[in-house]
């Protein structure tokens, strides 16, 4: 199963707080984690690195490629 996001999403401009950015950060690591999941633990594991921060990074790169609306 693909997740694939069609609505972007619909952001109060009001209301970007500290919660709201977890809660998008949040999504997005499942996001990633649910698409490259294994292949980014095989890629730590073979490169030293720390699953969790690669994973965040990720994450924040993933989140560019989503489409926002904001309302004010």
């Amino acid at each position: 199963m693909d997740i694939h996001i069609d609505i972007p999403f619909r952001l109060n401009f009001n209301n970007l707080d500290l919660e709201t950015q977890e809660k998008l950060m949040h999504q997005s690591k499942q996001e990633v984690e649910h698409k490259f999941g294994e292949d980014l633990k095989k890629y730590a594991d073979e490169n030293f690195l720390d699953y969790d921060s690669l994973l965040e990074e990720e994450a924040i790169k993933n989140l560019y490629n989503h489409k926002f609306k904001f309302t004010i």
